[in-house]
């Protein structure tokens, strides 16, 4: 299951948070599975990926009220396994555009997978994390807010290159992806 993390409603379109949402949507047009309301607070679609099945969600909770939804998604479609989850969400600790893949770990700070550990009881999930950039300012103005137009060219291919990232993850593994997209000159 991909789960990409970001905030519902018009006001928070294209906004820093929400680049998750942008990865699941970009997979969900790729596979022709439309996200469609589904009773664990969420938007979803199931998709094949090959012989693979695939769960896209995105949580319509807020951001930071994520675990609430990932936690029911992983009730109904049988998700047990850390890494039969793969959340995608922005970091802050990367600059625009850079992605990174990771398996469990800290949380640094993101109150989104803080939730998710909170309600699953462990952070061993994978991670799609796409950079957003240090705030100048206060971090929540940041996240919330639109990027300029040089780093919304730059988090465009960061949407593309996670959504890619994610179908690596399914059709060779998380090792190999992570050689392919944890390189410093990409």
């Amino acid at each position: 299951m991909v789960v990409g993390l970001g905030n519902p409603g018009e006001q928070y379109v294209g906004s820093r948070h929400n680049v998750g949402l942008e990865v699941v949507e970009l997979l969900s047009r790729r596979h022709r599975a439309p996200l469609r309301k589904a009773r664990e607070l969420a938007l979803a679609a199931e998709a094949r990926l090959g012989a693979k099945r695939l769960t896209l969600a995105f949580p319509t909770t807020y951001y930071n009220d994520a675990g609430a939804s990932v936690r029911q998604l992983c009730r109904r479609h049988g998700i047990e396994a850390p890494e039969a989850l793969v959340v995608v969400h922005d970091e802050l600790d990367l600059p625009p555009g850079k992605i990174r893949l990771k398996r469990g770990g800290g949380l640094a700070g993101n109150n989104g997978l803080k939730s998710i550990q909170a309600h699953l009881h462990h952070a061993d999930f994978l991670r799609v994390r796409v950079g957003i950039g240090k705030p100048p300012g206060r971090g929540v103005d940041w996240v919330l807010g639109r990027p300029s137009k040089a780093d919304r060219v730059e988090l465009d291919v960061a949407v593309q290159r996670a959504a890619d990232a994610v179908e690596k993850i399914l059709a060779d593994g998380v090792d190999a992806a992570m050689q392919v997209y944890n390189r410093d000159d990409l």
